[in-house]
């Protein structure tokens, strides 16, 4: 079967290079990502990767969102500074949750799970971490494989989850 990335993500598709996984297209999901009235940051991110599989056509689809959330807050992706900037001084100095959920959808049967890392951060120079651009749709406002590595304290779990995919879990996912 040729699986389809239901992702515009580009770091999506270099991360799955990594483990030998090259898909046979991709097809960018256009969901609505508006978080549900008391929505959960957990439950938040296993409803868009379900419904972006849903919404591209195929027999094996691959889709995922990542999310931010400090407590039960679910960050925004990084539009505008001013966004960023809100995220970035919210995380500094505390600890966060980095929640993506996937789904692997076969033959019209879905499997959908949630992988969350916890990260902390030491304090943010935000001007300096503005300034890099990294920060650009990116989920929080930043990007952990960058610049923002300079004020990471703390990682517990997935690396490649805070980057956008947990690869071990995907990987054991389309096997």
């Amino acid at each position: 079967m040729s699986l389809i990335l239901a992702s515009a993500s580009p770091r999506r598709l270099q991360l799955l290079a990594q483990i030998g996984i090259v898909p046979a297209k991709v097809i960018p999901a256009d969901i609505d990502e508006t978080p549900h009235k008391g929505e959960l940051p957990l439950a938040y991110a296993k409803r868009l990767a379900r419904e972006k599989a849903d919404a591209v056509a195929g027999d094996f689809v691959l889709a995922a969102d990542t999310v931010v959330a400090c407590g039960r807050r679910i960050l925004p992706k990084g539009e505008n500074e001013a966004m960023a900037r809100e995220c970035l001084a919210l995380l500094s100095n505390r600890r966060h949750k980095v929640i993506t959920g996937v789904c692997v959808r076969r033959n019209g049967v879905s499997k959908v799970i949630a992988v969350t890392t916890l990260v902390q951060f030491s304090n943010v120079d935000i001007d300096a971490y503005i300034a890099t651009g990294e920060w650009e749709g990116k989920a929080g406002g930043y990007a952990i494989q960058g610049a923002a590595a300079a004020f990471t304290k703390m990682i517990r779990g997935s690396f490649t989850n805070v980057v956008g995919l947990p690869l071990y879990e995907v990987a054991k996912l389309l096997r």
